[in-house]
């Protein structure tokens, strides 16, 4: 289990980075966490365009243009959508709006939006730190065409971050910050920042701050709070926001369930340990934790069985 545990905290940072690749800005007093329900929808559009939900990253569209989502709350809700090529377009959705949501995008020839296209196409895909430098590049071309444009400088602090240069890392998102001054996502890359320069207690505020900055949905900000809650031994604490994370968003991330198990694992609650686990299984019966995963689900039972009989 401890293996586990080391592998599952090595693969997190890429794990989160790419399965949370959102953009994330304040949210409507409107938006709600209830509980999904059984409905879904389908949104067509161009193919291989980026689909978020509430600023969720839902998926991509397939060679035909269509994505389906599934377990969609009551109430309002706001779409975006991103293909390369395509200048950006966001739409509400009323309640009740389900079925089959058509969204047209216009051709664009703006060349900052072009050059930040690729860019977040090539961060997202890089693999090695070459890879990620050349993204950086991108960027700053973004920035050379279009000075006032905070969701580049967020861009480029993410590859500074997974570049490990902490300190370019924050100088771009205090530039997003000046010219966007409420930007949960921009204290959210903040806060992640902070943490990989162990600088825990900054951590926390900057999470908090994006919270606070999102009214309460920032998924991100409470996986990486409940990180560094967890490292500080607040072990309560840090289960509490990974549940927040899972609800935001709707099982759609099944390695904080992995995250969570663990947590639960550290307070010797065998039996949450293995629902959270059974749960990622559930979710992700191929995920590259799958197998770690099935091998310790027996000590576990065994572990939870002795809870059980235990006075």
């Amino acid at each position: 289990m401890r293996a586990l545990r080391a592998l599952s905290r090595r693969r997190l940072v890429t794990a989160i980075c790419f399965c949370l690749a959102f953009s994330l800005s304040p949210v409507s007093a409107q938006r709600t966490t209830s509980p999904a329900s059984s409905a879904s929808l389908t949104i067509t559009t161009e193919p291989n365009a980026i689909v978020w939900l509430d600023e969720i990253r839902r998926g991509t569209t397939d060679a035909s243009g269509k994505l389906n989502i599934t377990k969609i709350s009551a109430g309002r809700h706001t779409l975006r959508v991103r293909a390369n090529g395509f200048k950006e377009t966001t739409l509400p959705l009323l309640p009740g709006k389900r079925g089959n949501v058509p969204v047209r995008l216009v051709r664009t020839t703006d060349a900052a939006e072009l050059a930040f296209q690729r860019a977040e196409t090539a961060r997202e895909t890089a693999k090695d730190d070459q890879a990620r430098r050349q993204a950086a590049e991108m960027y700053r071309e973004a920035l050379k065409l279009r000075s006032a444009f905070p969701a580049a400088h967020v861009g480029l602090a993410r590859v500074f971050l997974d570049l490990n240069e902490y300190q370019e890392a924050i100088a771009e998102i205090a530039a997003a910050r000046s010219l966007r001054p409420v930007y949960a996502e921009a204290s959210a890359v903040e806060g992640r920042i902070h943490r990989e320069g162990a600088f825990e207690d900054k951590a926390i505020a900057s999470f908090r701050r994006a919270i606070r900055e999102s009214r309460g949905f920032q998924p991100e900000a409470h996986v990486g709070l409940a990180r560094v809650l967890e490292e500080k031994g607040q072990l309560d604490e840090a289960t509490a926001e990974y549940r927040k994370a899972l609800e935001q968003l709707s099982d759609s991330e099944p390695v904080i369930y992995q995250l969570l198990g663990a947590a639960y694992e550290k307070q010797q609650k065998y039996k949450e340990a293995l629902a959270a686990y059974e749960k990622y299984l559930e979710l992700a019966p191929n995920g590259s934790l799958a197998p770690a995963l099935r091998s310790v689900i027996d000590q576990l039972k065994r572990d939870a069985a002795g809870q059980e009989i235990i006075p």
